[in-house]
């Protein structure tokens, strides 16, 4: 079987409860944030977003310098209303998965190098990097947006199972 074959269910069931979770987000509570050191509910939904995006330089190319030498650094996107949240998710995740989809399992097993201001951070086998820089790092964050949208009183939607608030699977 193929690699995209093995790994397309999990990104498409992964990315559904993403869905689920990025449609509660309250427009009107966009500058929110738990603490000082969090990133504010707004930047936080939109990173989410531009996480499937990153497939595109992490399967297309060999690596990828956040902060280049002499050029501009990674700017994030940040979604100024709710309809431009999900339209950018959307975007993100349909074209991250037709890469993957697409993607032979040559370039999957080839190295993908992220750097930072011409430094190595790390070097992983391309399919490692779907798996943990895109999908789980999508995860992790969802966790953190699933206890921000907690703490706002807004229902949380099924993502595993039952939650408090949808229990009837």
């Amino acid at each position: 079987m193929p690699i995209a074959d093995a790994i397309l269910p999990e990104y498409d069931q992964e990315m559904e409860a993403t869905r689920r979770l990025l449609e509660r987000v309250p427009e009107n509570q966009y500058d929110w944030q738990p603490h000082e050191k969090s990133m504010t509910l707004g930047r936080l939904a939109s990173h989410i977003t531009e996480i499937p995006g990153w497939a595109e330089v992490s399967l297309q190319q060999d690596e990828f310098d956040i902060a280049p030498p002499g050029g501009e650094p990674y700017q994030p996107q940040i979604a100024d209303s709710a309809a431009e949240l999900m339209s950018m998710f959307e975007e993100s995740s349909k074209a991250a998965r037709d890469l993957i989809a697409s993607t032979s399992d040559e370039t999957f097993m080839s190295t993908w190098t992220m750097k930072s201001g011409g430094e190595t951070a790390f070097s992983i086998p391309k399919i490692g990097v779907v798996r943990s820089f895109i999908m789980n790092h999508v995860i992790h964050h969802r966790g953190q947006l699933t206890v921000y949208l907690r703490l706002l009183g807004v229902p949380l939607p099924q993502t595993y199972g039952p939650s408090a608030d949808e229990p009837d699977m």
